[in-house]
């Protein structure tokens, strides 16, 4: 963390909701230390159309910036924004997910709940593209807020997690050989022999996961849990508050070193 900031308008269609993402635009990547490099602000919003609560969803990325975050902060704006895509018509007063939006091959999934049933969908943004699109959840029916996160998996798909009562569903979206993508179940486990459950009407919620990886963060009550969906390890992470949302660091900033002579080698 630097301190820095760089202001970025908002572009002209702004929307009652909205979710933004920044992204790194270098290929290969690890993201560790790309504070310099290319990067991109995505920006998704939704839009009431009619009257009768029907709404709309638009998209648009700004151009590639670059930024040296090791100079002094120079508060500069940037307003330069792509072409924004196609409106898509997205139903009666989605809910906008309070997760941050997951990216998963050069596209950007947005989790939408209704109010009618509490039915879920999916926004899609795919950024080559600059498309928006809706793909059906792998569960129908009502679903509790806070019961199901959209996940980046540690092998590149996108992934779906689900708790109902104390038992955790995953899901993962897989591409078959002739090209169909579709969802497949991965496990259906009860979280009573992996979490100190005390009470078994308790209920657990879904607050986050690490980008790349198997890893969910749960809350019963105010405890919250560290869960590795591949070994079902799990760690207490604090007792503090009620979180609705959990986003992990994974690195920070370091300025990078000065070379010193004859040390170049190391």
């Amino acid at each position: 963390m630097t301190g820095c900031r760089r202001e970025l308008d908002q572009p002209g269609q702004v929307g009652s909701s909205y979710a933004a993402a920044v992204l790194c635009r270098v290929a290969g990547c690890d993201h560790r230390a790309c504070h310099a490099v290319p990067f991109q602000v995505a920006y998704i919003a939704r839009h009431t159309i009619e009257e009768d609560g029907e709404c709309s969803a638009s998209a648009c990325v700004s151009l590639p910036m670059t930024a040296d975050w090791s100079k002094p902060c120079s508060h500069s704006r940037l307003d330069k924004w792509g072409e924004p895509c196609s409106p898509l018509h997205v139903g009666s007063l989605p809910l906008w997910d309070e997760m941050a939006p997951v990216l998963v091959e050069d596209a950007l999934y947005i989790k939408l709940m209704y109010f009618q049933d509490d039915p879920i969908a999916i926004l899609k943004y795919d950024l080559g593209s600059n498309c928006l699109s809706l793909i059906d959840a792998p569960l129908a029916g009502s679903i509790l807020r806070n019961a199901a996160i959209l996940m980046a998996m540690e092998d590149g798909s996108l992934g779906f997690a689900h708790v109902d009562k104390l038992t955790l569903h995953l899901w993962s979206r897989q591409r078959s050989s002739d090209g169909i993508v579709s969802w497949t179940q991965r496990t259906a486990v009860s979280l009573s022999n992996h979490l100190p459950i005390e009470n078994p009407n308790e209920r657990l919620r879904l607050i986050g996961s690490v980008e790349g990886s198997d890893i969910i963060f749960v809350t019963m009550g105010l405890d919250i849990y560290q869960l590795n969906l591949k070994t079902f390890r799990w760690k207490k992470l604090q007792k503090r508050e009620k979180l609705r949302a959990l986003f992990p660091y994974m690195s920070f900033y370091n300025p990078q070193e000065r070379g010193i002579p004859g040390d170049v080698a190391h």
